[in-house]
């Protein structure tokens, strides 16, 4: 069966649509039907053939490829939400609320306009929804997103002076803990290991796979483990090179050793443990 990939928005999961004998080529608009009424959707995979089985059944049809009104549209609902932006922070002002308008979005068939906001606690914004429903006389949804979606949404760049991971490629977010950073041997410092939402970096979710083996096959700080020239314990290690320093037991005055960890036999390994006091000490960034 032939389909196409789209997606809504600039990021998010990738949709399937029948392309209904249309031809369309990456970076298209094609015109569909949702659940939540019709969209102009942008075109990430072109026609190709798929398995059913590899396919949610049933599979909507394209209603048609956008024409040059419906790009005029998408222009005019871009400058409608820069407008009912600047409306609506001046609403929330006026009812005293704290939360921090993020971004709006105008439904294609201008059905509704979704207002998307942050903020630390619960809003009771029923009467600033239905002062926007008198404003723009439009069915409103105010939609709450945490700082990790806040980021996604406004773009910038990390630490490492990429683009955000989860503005870049990320499709969605994997957890992340405390736990990951230290087995990856950072120290546990906010300003270290959070990225610019504040939350712990992403980049731990996705390398996690590649640590937890180099743990498995490495001694850590902390072992006992058996050399040719005896046993000594590990007192640091570099997970990425294999690199071990190591102590003397027979004599821990003896200048440090290093060795890779193939060059060792493992005694007793040591554990990596997240103590209490630190998870109480960086729970608001995990």
């Amino acid at each position: 069966m032939e389909i196409i990939g789209v997606r809504f928005g600039d990021l998010g999961k990738i949709y399937y649509f029948s392309p209904e004998g249309i031809r369309f080529r990456q970076g298209d608009r094609a015109i569909v039907e949702t659940v939540n009424g019709t969209e102009c959707a942008l075109v990430v995979m072109p026609n190709r053939e798929a398995e059913e089985k590899d396919v949610v059944q049933p599979l909507k049809p394209v209603i048609r490829k956008a024409d040059e009104k419906d790009y005029a549209r998408l222009d005019k609902m871009k400058a409608d939400s820069e407008r009912a932006f600047t409306v609506c922070e001046k609403k929330i002002a006026e009812h005293g609320l704290k939360m921090k308008l993020i971004k709006v979005d105008y439904a294609f068939d201008n059905s509704k306009i979704t207002f998307y906001y942050t903020s630390p606690n619960r809003v009771d914004f029923r009467e600033l929804v239905k002062d926007l429903a008198y404003t723009f006389r439009s069915r409103i949804e105010l939609r709450q997103i945490g700082v990790r979606d806040n980021a996604r949404l406004i773009g910038g760049l990390g630490p490492c002076g990429r683009e955000f991971c989860c503005r870049g490629f990320m499709r969605n977010f994997r957890p992340v803990s405390i736990k990951m950073a230290k087995e990856q041997g950072f120290s546990l410092n906010p300003a270290k290991i959070s990225g610019s939402c504040g939350r712990l970096m992403c980049c731990l979710s996705y390398e996690q796979e590649s640590y937890e083996y180099l743990l498995s096959i490495t001694p850590k700080v902390g072992a006992l483990v058996e050399t040719p020239e005896g046993r000594f314990n590990v007192t640091d290690i570099n997970l990425l090179t294999g690199m071990l320093t190591l102590k003397s037991v027979k004599d821990p005055a003896a200048a440090p050793k290093v060795i890779h960890r193939d060059g060792v036999k493992i005694i007793r390994d040591g554990k990596i443990t997240v103590r209490k006091e630190e998870i109480d000490a960086l729970k608001d960034i995990e």
